[in-house]
């Protein structure tokens, strides 16, 4: 264009061809300038099962100026997710969330995490490639076993308490008023001996242990999905329990913070520490 207007002395084509000049090295100036001196920080990592899509969060720190169009997105592709785009105000701090599929147990690392932008008339690309050391979880797959074998030791096993129930016979005691006829041990009656009713009782564990040592010759990923299980199954009951894994012991309780403890130490079951 310059040269067509040094050519054809034409004043127009001198005004427009500094215009466009002007803009561009005003659009390098404003895209640089919105990516220099922001700064991210890794919040939190997710977690999950194998094919899960874990949640992952950063914080945009844009300090004394506004941040505008910025796009993120992981360098790897295959993690999914899709891009985000975010707008950060002056001396806010946006926490901005991904997602990205993890296929295998243990501790997953989604690696670098890829920031861009072409603020503000998109003709220029400023990028650049950050690793915040995000991590999270995967759990092993739950899989149920059909036949839990039980611990060599029965006492590890947790004790044994009667409550009332109708599951199983618990003995004979006296006749009391109120007892439904049901209850009556009519035989006993008529064999001459006195009105008595029968006890039935129901039997629950105290605690229970998730063991490594209840499934023998059983691959050890195999094992973890079996623990994996009965540890979902335990948390959804409210029941107690423990785990024991080789060099690993965690003591019996509930809720979903020891559900979470159990299954992070499943999901880290044999990884080398870091």
């Amino acid at each position: 264009m310059l040269i067509a207007a040094i050519n054809y002395e034409n004043n127009m084509s001198y005004a427009l061809t500094f215009l466009l000049a002007t803009l561009f090295v005003v659009a390098v100036l404003h895209t640089y300038a919105n990516l220099s001196g922001l700064t991210l920080q890794g919040s939190t990592g997710g977690s999950g099962f194998p094919g899960d899509a874990l949640l992952f969060s950063v914080r945009l720190m844009g300090g004394g100026q506004s941040r505008y169009a910025l796009r993120l997105r992981w360098r790897d592709r295959s993690l999914g997710g899709g891009e985000v785009q975010q707008d950060v105000p002056v001396n806010a701090i946006i926490e901005v969330q991904l997602y990205a599929r993890a296929l295998q147990r243990g501790r997953f690392l989604p690696g670098r995490l890829l920031i861009e932008s072409s603020y503000p008339l998109g003709l220029l690309r400023c990028w650049t490639w950050v690793d915040l050391g995000l991590s999270g979880i995967v759990y092993p797959t739950p899989q149920r076993h059909p036949d839990v074998q039980q611990s060599a030791d029965p006492g590890q096993r947790g004790r044994w308490r009667p409550l009332p129930g109708e599951d199983e016979f618990f003995g004979l005691r006296a006749y009391r008023k109120g007892d439904r006829p049901r209850q009556v041990y009519w035989k006993g009656l008529a064999r001459g001996q006195s009105l008595q009713s029968k006890q039935y009782s129901t039997y629950a564990t105290e605690d229970d242990w998730l063991d490594w040592d209840s499934y023998p010759g059983v691959a050890a990923e195999q094992r973890l999905s079996y623990l994996c299980y009965q540890c979902l199954q335990l948390h959804a009951r409210r029941q107690q329990y423990g785990l024991r894994l080789p060099g690993l012991r965690l003591n019996p309780s509930t809720g979903a913070a020891h559900r979470d403890r159990v299954l992070t130490a499943l999901a880290l079951q044999g990884s080398t520490p870091e």
